[in-house]
């Protein structure tokens, strides 16, 4: 039992998002999704229903929590849990890249290699259906996602990995992929490493970024990973607002190198 509490606190301490809610995955003939996990009395819907009435409307029903219980479900795989990164304050504990084509795996190296030139510590997973993968930054601290989200794209697009205008990249989004919550949802969800039948496949855990093969002790690796501190992170965002990543044309060799950023100025010439 003492393990399995260690396992746990391990894997809360690297997978923290919001706690007051989380997603479960479902499947119903041939497809699948992640819905928020809630509490609800069976026999209050069945009367809400025959009155006419949908899941969606029924109201007396309640978010049950991240508890270690439902993570050692995950864990022993009756559930596949999602986390919602974004916390109310519009920070997270982790930022992931997710990369889905044929090429993810090259991709996911090159913004692994570009994170750990800008001294980043990174980790790439294989996703659970294993033609696809995430590549983690974990934080020392909540770090806010619109500082975060920025920092990580400017080095996906420095390194190649991904371009506004290359539609074959196999980089698909951030999480979080919000840099705000809208107040209506609670952003996008990613899903947790280590569900059991995923895991047994080779799938949903960490592989060596030379070999693709996955680690051989999880759970040791998992102890042993690094934090980025928020100062560095800090540093970073300090060092896109000046220099390369402004507005103002730079030249290089004798090319006129223009950063496009996601504002376009127009001065009028009178």
């Amino acid at each position: 039992m003492h393990n399995h509490q260690e396992h746990i606190n391990v894997f809360r301490s690297l997978f923290k998002g919001r706690e007051d809610v989380f997603a479960v995955r479902w499947e119903k003939e041939n497809k699948s999704g992640y819905m928020p996990a809630v509490f609800y009395d069976p026999y209050r819907f069945r009367v809400h229903k025959m009155n006419g009435g949908s899941f969606q409307s029924f109201t007396e029903k309640s978010y049950l929590k991240l508890t270690d219980e439902q993570i050692q479900k995950h864990l022993d795989g009756f559930n596949h849990i999602g986390i919602y990164p974004l916390l109310q304050d519009n920070t997270t504990w982790f930022l992931a890249a997710d990369f889905d084509k044929t090429n993810w795996q090259k991709e996911a190296v090159t913004f692994l290699n570009a994170c750990k030139e800008k001294e980043i510590p990174a980790y790439s997973e294989r996703s659970r259906s294993g033609n696809g993968g995430h590549v983690w930054v974990f934080f020392d601290k909540p770090y806010p996602a619109i500082r975060s989200r920025k920092i990580f794209i400017s080095i996906l697009e420095q390194s190649g990995a991904f371009s506004m205008f290359d539609k074959s990249s196999s980089f698909d989004r951030l999480f979080p992929n919000q840099n705000f919550l809208s107040g209506k949802g609670f952003g996008n969800l990613i899903a947790l490493p280590l569900f059991k039948p995923t895991f047994e496949k080779g799938n949903s855990c960490f592989v060596n970024p030379e070999s693709f093969e996955p680690i051989t002790d999880q759970w040791n690796f998992l102890k042993n990973i690094t934090r980025v501190s928020t100062k560095h992170l800090d540093e970073l965002y300090e060092g896109l607002k000046s220099g390369v990543e402004s507005n103002t044309p730079i030249i290089i060799n004798g090319k006129l190198n223009i950063s496009l950023n996601n504002i376009v100025r127009l001065r009028s010439c009178q």
